[in-house]
């Protein structure tokens, strides 16, 4: 099990990005949140099995109107949480 904080820029926001990154989170049994930021990022905290957070991950850029430019990914400690959520 691991936690990596992930900071997405790009189009990323306005497009369905938290939607989809809390359904497919959600669908392959991650916990954590993902918000918009004031710069236009995105920022994500995901917590799972590093299969599990591929998935969420290759279903993000399956998306049809987003276009991530870039991810600064950085592991973090684990917390206690259920569910996803989008902020």
């Amino acid at each position: 099990m691991v936690r990596r904080r992930i900071v997405f820029t790009g189009i990323v926001q306005g497009v369905g990005f938290r939607w989809r990154a809390m359904h497919a989170a959600n669908l392959y049994g991650c916990t954590g949140f993902c918000r918009n930021e004031w710069d236009g990022s995105v920022t994500m905290e995901i917590q799972g099995e590093e299969a599990q957070i591929d998935r969420v991950l290759a279903a993000l850029q399956a998306g049809r109107f987003i276009e991530i430019d870039r991810m600064d990914v950085k592991s973090i400690p684990l917390q206690n949480e259920r569910g996803f959520t989008a902020e």
